[in-house]
């Protein structure tokens, strides 16, 4: 069951002007030397200062101006607990672990339907996933490495797919016929321009300070809203809490061209802020929203809702040793909070999750 769980705030406090980006950073689907489970072990829990200045953030604007917003956290307990992490099992170097469980969905009466149509393409290279009207979720790497923020995110556009079947539909006059569009069954995108994105100030540290991988998320805001069905937020329950430790998630993996893959697989460990998990995926397919379907409060429904963000296949140091993980950033009730208040510009909205 998904419970209604208290959010604290996040309130702006100040804004400034920074200058322009370069947008000169190559993208990086593979971050090394990252904070791993061990590592996490022995980080210390966040002051309320460190919390206020990891959640501050930047947004860059369409016309690439750049800004920092100052955020102050009102109603947070903090967890004296530390960064807890459940370990399960060892890895293997690869991405696709086994016999490959990946799913390419052709039918477009799933692919056009919810919650397929969620997932959407970034111009950069990435996934993600409609978290409203207007807003979309995906990684923060797909759009900044740390020091800069990655060539092509300057114009940066969102692809929200839909399908066309062979002799499908009329061509408006001189447009070309794309490959992708006279395949059977394929999608292709409406791209939509993006207005503005924001990333968490807790990135461009985490990066440069071998920290975790904790802050790897970005919400885009669309120029023009979109017509379909979204995906709302949830608060990332434990592995206790998941029917069969199940997560489930959709994107764009590189190998598997012009198709939507699907996947589902159990989590093995989990930091208060990561899931490290088995699923197979390969470059593409990072910044896919993780999801799960739980049953409403006092409800006979299911609901689906958006517990995480895939991060992408990982090296981290465990024990002195490099070790590759699938890793995804779950979405606390801060980042819930965070996430709320860039949808909707204000904190009223955002007060239970």
């Amino acid at each position: 069951t998904w419970h209604l769980k208290k959010i604290p705030q996040i309130v702006g406090e100040r804004t400034f002007s920074l200058d322009r980006p370069k947008f000169e950073a190559n993208p990086k689907l593979e971050l090394n030397s990252v904070c791993g489970i061990e590592c996490q072990r022995r980080l210390p829990v966040p002051s309320l200062s460190d919390l206020k200045d990891l959640l501050s953030y930047e947004t860059v604007f369409e016309n690439g101006t750049r800004t920092l917003t100052e955020v102050n956290v009102l109603g947070l307990v903090l967890d004296q607990a530390g960064n807890t992490t459940t370990r399960r099992s060892s890895r293997k170097k690869r991405q696709i672990y086994g016999t490959d469980s990946r799913f390419s969905i052709y039918d477009k009466r799933f692919m056009t339907n919810f919650p397929f149509n969620t997932a959407v393409k970034i111009s950069t290279g990435c996934s993600g996933i409609l978290i409203s009207p207007k807003h979309v979720l995906t990684a923060a790497h797909c759009l900044h490495n740390g020091k800069d923020y990655v060539k092509g995110s300057k114009r940066l556009r969102v692809g929200l797919m839909k399908t066309k079947s062979r002799g499908d539909g009329r061509r408006r006059k001189g447009a070309k016929r794309s490959r992708r569009e006279t395949s059977d069954g394929m999608p292709s995108f409406q791209w939509t321009r993006v207005k503005s994105t924001h990333i968490p100030k807790g990135w461009f540290k985490g990066v440069s300070g071998d920290i975790a991988l904790d802050y790897d998320y970005a919400v885009l805001e669309l120029k023009r809203p979109h017509k379909r069905k979204y995906m709302e937020l949830g608060i990332s329950p434990t592995i206790k809490m998941m029917p069969g430790s199940m997560i489930h998630f959709s994107g764009f993996d590189n190998d598997r061209s012009g198709q939507l893959v699907y996947r589902f697989c159990s989590i093995s460990d989990e930091s208060n802020d990561l899931f490290y998990q088995y699923c197979d995926a390969e470059p593409g397919s990072t910044g896919s929203g993780i999801y799960l379907r739980l049953k409403e409060p006092n409800k006979k429904k299911w609901k689906r809702k958006i517990i995480a963000v895939y991060s992408g296949h990982q090296w981290v140091d465990v024990n002195g040793e490099q070790q590759d993980y699938n890793v995804a950033v779950r979405i606390t009730p801060l980042k819930y909070a965070q996430i709320c208040f860039w949808i909707h510009g204000n904190d009223e909205n955002c007060t239970k999750g």
